[in-house]
């Protein structure tokens, strides 16, 4: 598997490395003026999530990861997953101030999630840069809560697709190289000082496929957030029909799909799949890889269409049909 998203440890704490975040980043303090003087707006950012949440499960029931501010009313900007189903959210701020907020809103297609303090923090927001400019070994730099002794220097490995296991697609994701191990939710920072993308994974190739295995990060790039910032902040979820969901975590294994987990409770586990599971086909289409996977469950209609799966288990060979489901149904938010 090319990723891995920030596990949680045996106490069910979800964590991004902030516990270990005495890290060695000494050698930043030649930062650009321009991007020394955006740090403040870098943030931390702790939630709690219920025990009998779904999501709890997997990502821990207390998450820890960073956020950007991006609007003078407390809004920012952060990874999802941190948010994903939490009851409460504490923002911390450069100076170890801690303030509550509240999600605003999480859209499962790019990733982002928005929180908004209840007051407002005097600090200055960072503007949003152009994504699209950062090419193969471009400079920028990363950040996290802390200044600038928790902001490291990096290159561009890549820009591509990135297939996520967990029904997850982007087109157009940036790779960064050294690791940064205060990943989750951190800013990666143009040499203007712009914010250009939000921190979500630890990669073992970043790199690329058939390059030497050579530790990185992804960033969702910030332009992915633009077209739908207006109506995230007005409605905290898109207005377009939601894509259909399986409840499925796939890995490519020995040129195959197999299912590696199943979302209790989800489409796929009502329908019977099973953890090993081979996917061959859907709806009478062979599958090549995940991202193909993903392209054509969803272009089978919105949430709610059925779709017949080719599975293999057991060296015996059937179709299933699978009433999809809306992803956003199956997680809960606040008191709901």
């Amino acid at each position: 598997m090319n990723g891995s998203a920030n596990g949680a440890n045996g106490a069910g704490h979800f964590s991004t490395g902030r516990e270990s975040a005495e890290m060695d980043l000494r050698g930043t303090s030649n930062l650009p003026s321009t991007v020394a003087s955006v740090l403040p707006a870098v943030v931390g950012v702790r939630t709690t999530v219920p025990q009998d949440r779904r999501s709890a499960q997997t990502l821990g029931s207390e998450r820890e990861g960073h956020g950007v501010l991006i609007g003078e009313d407390g809004l920012i900007v952060t990874i999802g997953y941190l948010i994903m189903e939490a009851d409460t959210v504490t923002i911390t701020d450069i100076d170890g101030h801690d303030r509550p907020a509240y999600i605003v809103g999480y859209d499962y297609e790019s990733g982002f999630g928005l929180v908004r303090t209840e007051q407002p923090i005097r600090l200055a927001p960072m503007r949003f840069g152009d994504s699209d400019v950062l090419e193969l070994r471009s400079e920028a730099f990363v950040a996290g809560l802390g200044g600038e002794k928790a902001a490291l220097k990096v290159k561009v490995a890549g820009r591509r697709e990135f297939a996520g296991y967990w029904e997850y697609l982007l087109d157009n994701a940036i790779f960064t190289v050294p690791a940064y191990p205060l990943w989750g939710g951190s800013a990666l920072i143009g040499q203007d000082g712009s914010l250009l993308g939000i921190g979500s994974l630890l990669v073992q190739e970043a790199l690329g496929p058939g390059s030497p295995a050579f530790p990185g990060n992804m960033y969702v790039p910030i332009n992915r957030l633009k077209p739908i910032f207006d109506e995230l902040v007005s409605k905290g979820r898109l207005s377009t029909p939601p894509r259909p969901w399986l409840g499925v975590l796939t890995v490519e294994h020995m040129g195959q799909l197999v299912v590696g987990g199943i979302s209790d409770g989800g489409p796929a586990d009502r329908a019977g799949l099973q953890r090993g599971d081979i996917l061959h086909a859907l709806d009478g289409e062979v599958l090549d890889d995940i991202a193909d996977f993903y392209r054509k469950l969803w272009s089978a209609g919105p949430a709610g269409a059925a779709v017949t799966l080719k599975l293999e288990r057991d060296n015996d060979t059937f179709d299933v049909t699978v009433r999809t489901g809306d992803r956003a149904q199956y997680h809960r938010f606040g008191s709901d």
